[in-house]
């Protein structure tokens, strides 16, 4: 393979971990260079946004929200991880009213606070939350202390079959479906666990057989167009009024077969330049 840059969204089996699964990308492509956006849990399956060579440059770029979940959650199972993975008990939850279900998953709707669970990737003076529960750090929790901010776009239930409860939900990046399940148990009256969990989409971005995406089409930034396309090419200083478009902003520019995206402010900045588009 001649282009080292690609963007797909490959499909992660369960039980495997992202670092894991990306590795037997890099063998399947025969590319060194290969990284991924939003870690899936390893008993989770689903999209996983793959960018290798110079496209690992544009994950911040990326139209990624909201990302879309299928979860089963089983009311009574007792989990420190909150899944599937390490469940210590299971206690008898009586029979819920499936109006019941669908009124507690309404509530969730829109912007809130959220806790983290301890086992996650999120970082803690730079260093995994995960790793710090090795350490026993956090034993006898299963949720670290700070909350963070995130919004329930839309959740609907799928399928009430007692004790498991399969719902939908499209939520911002950052929000743990972990937690999700655990909050939505509690607000029936029980303590509840993940079985299941598939992330659906990640913004326009859903598995389809690793097809190869024109990232040009799935960064966020305004396109704007250059008179002089040798500057791009190039990496010269731009002229603000060689540009269509002149106000403040982020904007992606495509010359030729070359992606650039540049900041308009008090002074024009490349924030990437020359991305082989192939």
């Amino acid at each position: 393979m001649d282009c080292k840059n690609m963007l797909f969204v490959a499909n992660k089996p369960m039980f495997i971990s992202s670092n894991k699964f990306l590795n037997q990308l890099k063998k399947k492509y025969g590319i060194k260079k290969m990284g991924f956006s939003g870690t899936l849990d390893p008993f989770a399956r689903g999209a996983l946004i793959i960018a290798s060579g110079q496209h690992t440059k544009l994950f911040r770029f990326l139209k990624k929200t909201p990302k879309t979940y299928i979860a089963t959650l089983m009311l009574g199972a007792y989990s420190p991880t909150l899944d599937i993975e390490k469940i210590e008990k299971i206690n008898q939850c009586e029979q819920k009213d499936i109006e019941k279900i669908k009124e507690v998953l309404k509530s969730f709707l829109g912007k809130q606070k959220q806790l983290p669970p301890v086992y996650s990737a999120k970082k803690i003076n730079g260093i995994r939350a995960y790793e710090l529960e090795r350490k026993s750090e956090f034993k006898g929790s299963e949720f670290l202390e700070k909350e963070i901010e995130i919004e329930i776009f839309d959740i609907k239930l799928i399928n009430y079959s007692h004790p498991f409860i399969t719902f939908e939900a499209s939520v911002s990046e950052g929000t743990f479906i972990r937690t999700l399940g655990y909050d939505i148990a509690g607000k029936l009256g029980c303590i509840g666990t993940l079985t299941y969990l598939e992330r659906v989409k990640e913004g326009e971005f859903k598995y389809e057989c690793e097809k190869k995406l024109n990232p040009y089409d799935y960064i966020w930034p305004e396109k704007n167009s250059y008179k002089n396309k040798e500057d791009l090419l190039l990496g010269r200083k731009l002229d603000i009024n060689n540009f269509s478009v002149k106000k403040e902003g982020i904007y992606k520019l495509k010359t030729d077969n070359y992606l650039s995206i540049v900041e308009i402010g008090k002074e024009i900045k490349y924030l990437v330049n020359r991305i082989k588009i192939c």
